[in-house]
């Protein structure tokens, strides 16, 4: 490692650091609020965490049924042999802040005209705001022929379901890249979390191929969903770059609709009517979806873009519904243009907050979310694009000396060295 690297990477983890614990905002309101906070993922401890200590007066109560907690964004480095899941699984209880009081059931009911939710065993919780932080939900079974029983098998791999389902996929790249073949990956349309993960699977897949000196017995195609590969134009162009260096083919406008386990064969819908490709190997990426207690509740878009998949119904810059004005989403399941990611979550958990906080204590709301976002493009093992943007497609880097169209030794190592500390650091609402 050079000298240069190594100052710059501990620069940039010091950078991180120094920001991820600076920006907790100090106001705290006496308010005696009931408030709900509906989900226990990274939003929704995150949040707990926050409102716990700049609302101490308030009765907090978070419900989820889930026990186990884990740390998303480094599904990657599972499914590229490099973590294990055990790095990536951790305890809910670990991050519910006491004070805090944790139903451990699911959230089957929403209903804000009564301010109430009701649990999957009966239960009735009362409310004066409501945080919606759910998640989403990964509709397999969208894709004929999918199940997430066949992660691992037949050259189908996932890394989206889990972090069992992410060892396995790292299993099934290693056999499909020891007996060659074509590999096909892709992203679904509509929203997702991460829609940087199904490029970085891919360029894991060639980097290994070509560690294995195993790079021509593979054809890799990337099925993009869109006329791009990626939304934003200067992120889209310079990954189109790398496609064509390294050889990977790309189709446009192609959306995965059934896949054939048995006949190793995939179908996709286009403009043109339904394309089967053969495969060896195939990473499927399934449609995501709001869970069916937000999208069977009055909370989801109306109409628009955003209607179809059931997201909450959010104004963009304050992630409050327009509709149901104490109720706020939050993460994933928030019907804002972008924003389902870690990153994301963590922007948006003080705006919230902090605007409840001001709410409650008799002053002006004033903070704003401008989407921000965050994908650690990772382009070989031990090379990554730190690529941070807004609402509008613009760049919006984080630190001077790191350029987030460059493949750095530097990104990578906030991807796998700094982005855990952080995501802890934001679960404890320290960041």
């Amino acid at each position: 490692m050079r000298r240069r690297e190594f100052l710059i990477g501990a620069a940039a983890l010091g950078a991180a650091g120094s920001t991820l614990t600076s920006g907790v905002a100090a106001q705290e309101s006496a308010a005696r609020a009931r408030i709900v906070i509906a989900g226990a993922g990274a939003a929704g401890l995150a949040l707990a965490s926050r409102l716990r200590r700049q609302m101490p007066n308030a009765t907090i109560t978070l419900i989820d049924a889930k026990k186990e907690h884990h740390f998303q964004p480094g599904l990657t480095l599972v499914a590229a042999g490099l973590w294990q899941p055990a790095d990536v699984t951790e305890r809910n209880a670990d991050y519910v802040p006491r004070g805090v009081e944790w139903i451990e059931q699911a959230v089957t009911e929403f209903d804000p005209e009564a301010k109430i939710v009701v649990t999957d065993k009966g239960q009735r919780i009362s409310y004066d705001f409501l945080f919606v932080a759910t998640g989403l939900m990964l509709d397999y079974k969208a894709i004929a022929g999918m199940d997430v029983s066949l992660i691992g098998r037949n050259g189908i791999a996932s890394i989206y379901a889990g972090p069992a389902q992410a060892a396995a996929s790292a299993a099934a790249i290693d056999h499909f890249i020891q007996a060659g073949g074509v590999g096909l990956f892709g992203r679904p349309a509509g929203e997702m979390k991460c829609a940087g993960a199904p490029l970085k699977i891919t360029f894991v897949t060639d980097d290994k191929a070509r560690r294995a000196n195993r790079r021509g017995a593979v054809k890799l195609i990337y099925n993009a969903h869109a006329p791009a590969l990626f939304a934003v134009p200067p992120v889209n162009e310079k990954v189109k770059k790398l496609f064509s260096e390294r050889e990977i083919a790309a189709n446009y406008n192609h959306v995965l609709k059934a896949i054939d386990p048995g006949a190793k064969r995939a179908t996709y819908t286009t403009p043109s009517g339904d394309v089967t490709l053969d495969y060896d190997f195939i990473h499927v990426v399934p449609p995501m979806r709001a869970p069916d207690a937000v999208r069977n509740s009055p909370l989801p878009w109306k109409s628009g873009a955003l209607a179809a998949d059931g997201w909450i119904e959010a104004d963009k810059a304050t992630l409050r519904h327009p509709r149901y004005p104490n109720v706020f989403a939050v993460g994933d399941i928030a019907g804002v243009p972008r924003g389902k990611t870690a990153a994301s979550v963590k922007w948006q958990v003080p705006v919230v907050v902090d605007n409840l906080v001001a709410e409650t204590a008799g002053s002006t709301p004033r903070k704003t979310y401008n989407g921000y976002t965050s994908c650690p493009m990772v382009t070989a093992i031990g090379k990554a694009m730190l690529i941070e943007f807004d609402y509008d497609g613009k760049l919006t880097p984080s630190f001077p000396f790191i350029s987030p169209l460059e493949e750095l030794w530097v990104s990578w190592l906030i991807e796998e060295k700094g982005l855990k500390g952080a995501y802890r650091a934001m679960l404890r609402g320290q960041a």
